[in-house]
Formats: C-alpha cells, structure tokens, sequence
C-alpha cells in the first residue's frame, strides 16, 4: 500500500514599511511676502470732488387685512338683547301696578272699585293743602278758606311725593328720547302729578323702542319750553317743598296734640297698613329713586360741561339729584 505525501508551497508575506522622513527643524522661517504698496496720498482734488449718494432703495411691503366687526356687532346684540328684556319687565311692572294697587282687594286700603267715602274726603283734604299753600294762609292770617286738619305725616307724605313729581317735568322735557314717545308729554307729565307712576312706567318702556331714523325731532310745547326754561325755579321750589314736608312731618301743627315724633311714627306705620293711596306712595317713591339716576345718567349732555361729574354722581341721591340736574341744567331753549 502506497502513500502519497502532498507538500503545500509555503506562503511568504512581505511587509514594506515606509521610509522614515527627516526630522522637521525646531524653527521655520516664515517667508515675508513684500506688501503691496498702499497710496495714501490723498490729493486736493478727491477731497473736494463731491460723489454723487445713491440711496438704496427698499420696497416696504404692507399686508394689512380688514379688521372684521366682531366685538362690535356682539357688543351691540347684546344691548339690544338688555333693551328688550329690561322692556318687558317694564311693562310687566306697570301691570302689577295697576292690578295690585287699583284693582285686586289684597293690597292695604280698598280699590278702587270700592274706595270709601273716608278715602274721597282724605284725598280732597290732602288736594286742599297742596304744597301746604292754604294751611300757610291761615297761618298769616288770611282765611278765604280754612284747611283741612289733617295728620301731618300724611299730608308731608303726599306733598313729598307731589313735589318730587313736581321736578320730574322738565327732566322728562329735556329727555333725548322723548320723540320715541308718540303722545303729548304735556298730557303724561299732566297725569303723572295724580296718577304719578301709572303714566311714568310705560313712559320709561317706550323710550327703549329703537329710534326711527326718518323721525323728525318734535317742537317742544308751550309748557314744556315754561318748565325746561324755568328748571331752575322748578327745582327750587320741588326741592323746598320736599323738605318742607319732611319737617312738617314731623314738627308740623304742633298745637293740635298729633304728639311727638314717636307718636307720629306710629301713626305713619299704621297709615302705611290701612290706606291704600298712602300704600300707593311707597310703592311711587321706590320708583322714583329708580327712574331718577335712570333718566338724569342718558341726559347727563344736557348738563353745564363743569357741573357733570357734580350731577353724575349726586343723581343717586333721592330729590337732591333731581334738584341738582334742575340747577345745573345748560340754558338752552331746545336740547
């Protein structure tokens, strides 16, 4: 048996390195280029030789879109919104009105299709001694006719609140919304003195309807140019009447035993309770220190420019805001 051996060439790799380089010198020498030369002459003719300047001119691109009216027609619907709920409300009060102090039983007193002849004859003693102008005759002598002798606190209680509707007339003829209302203010403000807010609440509702562009402003009546021209003596004179009527109230006819102001109290919380036309004031002077602020606040242009933030924030204050707004009122024939 034979055996055959097979001999593998052997492989020989050879490496090559690369040669070392000489060793760099510890110091270069730095080649200096020769500078170009720079003129620095400057001659008498490049001073003065003006170069013309040429503006760069840049485009200045504007994109502005329209602001759209948002806040505006937001802001608007909702007053409108306000007008017309505080509208209705309005004309709901004057329903109330009129059925709980004329009509319906409930209310203190008896309505009026059962008003008492006791009532008739209050009603006209009070009338009798309006502004308390026939018992101050008496007084000084003078007995054309003797006055009813009446409680005090009942006749200040009346002549406070007719005093007060008193000065309420040129108010209503200054209003810049009084065209919106149709009917003769000379007949509203007539009425408003003996039925006060019975007239006044549908008054303070219609001015909220929206203006009527083709509407040509109203000439002011007869009456309406006495009071708005005269609103100063109207002023002082509702003002004085009230207060006199709280005096009266409550020092008033001091010889015909109606007592101390204790006593008077009483009586006027017991009036209060049983009278239906005294029940009928409270409910007027609530109302009024409503409607006051309300009416004088969309009328403060009709004011003496250096006397409006005097009337702006003495309007709040019951009569003497009224008062305020009459004195101050700006002496013109049509506002």
């Amino acid at each position: 048996m034979m055996t055959t051996t097979t001999s593998s060439p052997t492989l020989l790799c050879s490496f090559l390195s690369s040669k070392p380089s000489p060793p760099k010198s510890s110091f270069h020498l730095f080649q200096l280029r020769n500078p170009k030369p720079v003129n620095n002459a400057i001659t008498f003719s490049n001073c003065f030789s003006p170069k013309p300047l040429v503006p760069k001119q840049s485009t200045l691109l504007c994109c502005a879109g329209r602001r759209k009216p948002t806040a505006l027609t937001t802001t608007s619907s909702a007053d409108d919104n306000f007008r017309t709920v505080l509208r209705i409300a309005l004309w709901v009060a004057e329903g109330v009105y009129i059925l709980w102090l004329f009509l319906l039983p409930y209310a203190p007193g008896d309505p009026a299709w059962a008003i008492s002849s006791d009532t008739i004859n209050a009603v006209l003693g009070l009338s009798l001694n309006f502004f308390f102008i026939l018992p101050f005759l008496n007084f000084v002598g003078i007995h054309l006719m003797e006055a009813p002798l009446l409680h005090p606190m009942s006749e200040g209680l009346f002549n406070f609140v007719v005093g007060w509707t008193l000065m309420f007339a040129p108010l209503l003829f200054t209003d810049r919304k009084r065209d919106r209302f149709k009917g003769s203010l000379d007949v509203l403000w007539g009425m408003q003195m003996f039925l006060t807010n019975t007239f006044l609440i549908p008054y303070m509702a219609i001015r909220l309807n929206d203006a009527n562009d083709d509407s040509v402003p109203s000439k002011r009546s007869q009456l309406g140019s006495v009071m708005t021209n005269g609103a100063s003596v109207v002023g002082l004179i509702g003002g004085g009447v009230c207060l006199l009527s709280l005096l009266w109230a409550l020092f008033g006819r001091t010889d015909a035993n109606f007592g101390g102001i204790a006593e008077r109290w009483e009586f006027l919380v017991g009036y209060l309770g049983s009278e239906r036309l005294a029940y009928a004031f409270i409910w007027d002077i609530v109302l009024y220190i409503i409607f006051q602020p309300w009416l004088i606040g969309d009328n403060l242009q009709n004011i003496q420019e250096n006397k409006v933030v005097l009337v702006k924030y003495l309007r709040y204050i019951p009569v003497v805001g009224l008062v305020a707004y009459l004195l101050c009122l700006e002496p013109e024939e049509e506002v």
